[in-house]
C-alpha cells in the first residue's frame, strides 16, 4: 500500500477512489479521442426509439473504469476484489444514469444535475460503507462530496481540452 499521510483515513481514499474510477473514462476519451470507442449498446434502440445507453458509453469507458478501481483500490490497500466490484457499481449506476436520461429524452452527455453524479456515487459508496463497516453516513456524504468535486473540476477540464463539455 502507498502511504500517504492525508490519505491515511478511510473516506478521503474512498473518495479518491470514486473520483478516478469516474474520471477513467473521460481521460480515455481525451488520450485515445475515438480509437476503441465502440458504443456499449451497440446502437440498439428501445420501443421508444431512444438508444438504450446512448453513443458516450462506451466499452473503453467501461474498461478504463473498471482497470483504474481495480488497480487504485490495491494500491490504496482496500483489495483487488473490492476494486472491481466498487468498479462495476460506479459503471451500473452510471449506466443507469444514462438509461433514465434517454428515456427522458436527453441526448448523450447531456447535463442533468444530481442524476449525473448520484447514481454512480450512491452505489459504490454503499457498497463500501457496508464492506468496510463505516458509519451509514458517509454513504450520503462521500456521494455528496464527489459530486461537488465534479462540479468545481469539470469547467477547468474542458477548458484544458479534457473534457468534451464544460459540465
Amino acid at each position: 500500500m502507498i502511504e500517504l499521510s492525508w490519505m491515511s483515513g478511510t473516506a478521503p481514499r474512498l473518495l479518491l477512489l470514486l473520483v478516478a474510477s469516474n474520471a477513467a473514462p473521460v481521460l480515455a476519451t481525451w488520450a485515445l479521442q475515438r480509437r476503441w470507442a465502440r458504443a456499449l449498446d451497440l446502437g440498439w434502440r428501445l420501443p421508444d426509439r431512444q438508444p438504450l445507453f446512448g453513443s458516450a458509453k462506451t466499452w473503453r469507458g467501461v474498461f478504463a473504469a473498471l482497470l483504474s478501481a481495480w488497480g487504485l483500490a490495491v494500491l490504496l490497500g482496500f483489495g483487488s476484489v473490492f476494486g472491481v466490484v466498487f468498479g462495476l457499481l460506479v459503471v451500473a449506476g452510471d449506466l443507469f444514469s444514462s438509461f433514465a436520461k434517454r428515456r427522458m429524452g436527453m441526448a448523450p452527455s447531456s447535463r442533468c444535475l444530481g442524476l449525473d453524479q448520484l447514481p454512480e456515487s450512491f452505489l459504490p459508496c454503499g457498497y463500501a460503507v457496508v464492506v468496510l463497516r463505516m458509519d451509514w453516513w458517509w454513504a450520503l456524504l462521500l456521494p455528496l462530496a464527489f459530486m461537488l468535486i465534479e462540479i468545481l473540476v469539470s469547467k477547468p477540464l474542458f477548458r484544458l481540452n479534457i473534457r468534451q463539455r464544460p459540465y
